[in-house]
């Protein structure tokens, strides 16, 4: 990290560290903010900028970890190009209240949640990890156009983060938890909408990386699905190394100070996502096509779909490949089909289509 990069004081709090898997839109902090014709108020959002000044170094009380790059420097500005606001992004918004010269949209904040821990009188920070999550997440949200399964994005906010729509919704699992159990056109309008927006994506050739009950989102109000949680998405055209190797930085040519040359090809590294969803290739740190881990997590979601209930899998069995006999036990709409995705990658599993719609008047 260069010199003038400063980072802001490392959270030490162990309970701030949290998983993909435990991310919910409920969950974010929620912000006003006001839009004028000439952008957004800044008496919304406070930033206390303290101008920089020499102290007298002494002594650290344990060893200090300086992270190579610190997850809020993606949102120093001016914004880079990679990172800019889609155009009208308030376009479908409504506004829950007007002023005399304003409009103002409820939104969610997602920011950078680093810690630093002291281990064996070594200092770790999930600092790398973070940044390349905050940066496969923006590649999704600035690549992929607008659709309704996917949560919107609105841009980012200086040293803050993404700011993106504000769900009132629940997750997947707890709508097929509820009772009584979903009937067969809820099924299939779910399976439907989730597919289109899987769909939608890959059309992009950028995977979901994480797909599971809990950051597949369902509003309150019109039963919409929308996908968000792109933390751990790739790209299907870059070369990937193992999980287990030494971290690598799939975005260096955004850090750059100059007009960089894009890389003839980028590595990046697939990381296991939540259980059961996660594919079997990629528990042994062997996927080389994340899409198809996609089919494999939307096979799993399909049976839970189906049985209106969570299943599991032994973490042993599913990294070699083996199913439960009992898996597909009162699955009555989607068997022919879960059991297509949940193939062996290489021996046929069944690719995401948008032409496997199910008709609604099945």
């Amino acid at each position: 990290m260069d010199e003038e990069d400063e980072v802001q004081p490392l959270n030490n709090s162990i309970n701030s560290f949290s998983s993909s898997e435990e991310t919910a839109v409920e969950h974010e902090p929620a912000v006003v903010y006001k839009e004028y014709n000439h952008g957004i108020d800044e008496q919304v959002v406070h930033h206390h900028h303290h101008p920089s000044h020499k102290v007298e170094e002494s002594p650290p009380p344990s060893p200090v970890y300086h992270p190579s790059r610190h997850p809020n420097s993606i949102f120093s500005f001016p914004t880079p190009t990679a990172y800019a606001a889609p155009p009208n992004a308030t376009a479908s918004l409504t506004p829950f209240a007007h002023g005399s010269a304003s409009e103002l949209f409820k939104c969610v904040v997602k920011k950078p949640d680093v810690i630093q821990l002291e281990i064996n009188g070594e200092m770790q920070s999930n600092a790398s990890d973070v940044t390349v999550q905050f940066l496969a997440e923006l590649r999704v949200y600035t690549t992929v156009a607008r659709h309704r399964n996917i949560c919107a994005f609105y841009g980012c906010l200086e040293n803050v983060g993404i700011v993106l729509e504000y769900l009132e919704c629940r997750t997947l699992y707890d709508v097929i938890m509820a009772r009584p159990p979903l009937t067969l056109a809820q099924k299939i309008d779910y399976h439907n909408q989730l597919l289109d927006g899987l769909t939608h994506l890959h059309s992009y050739r950028l995977s979901h990386g994480d797909l599971s009950l809990l950051n597949v989102q369902v509003t309150r109000d019109s039963n919409t699905i929308k996908l968000l949680d792109f933390g751990r998405s790739v790209s299907a055209d870059s070369d990937f190394k193992s999980p287990h190797d030494e971290p690598v930085d799939p975005f260096p040519y955004l850090h750059s100070r100059q007009q960089p040359k894009l890389p003839a090809v980028r590595i990046e590294q697939i990381h296991p996502g939540t259980r059961p969803f996660s594919a079997p290739e990629i528990l042994r740190g062997e996927c080389q096509d994340p899409l198809l881990a996609d089919a494999y997590s939307f096979g799993m979601i399909l049976v839970c779909l189906d049985r209106c209930e969570c299943v599991d899998v032994k973490p042993w069995d599913q990294r070699k490949d083996k199913l439960p006999g009992d898996l597909f036990e009162n699955c009555e709409l989607f068997e022919e089909r879960a059991r297509e995705y949940l193939k062996k990658w290489n021996e046929g599993r069944r690719a995401l289509d948008k032409k496997d719609m199910i008709p609604e008047e099945i």
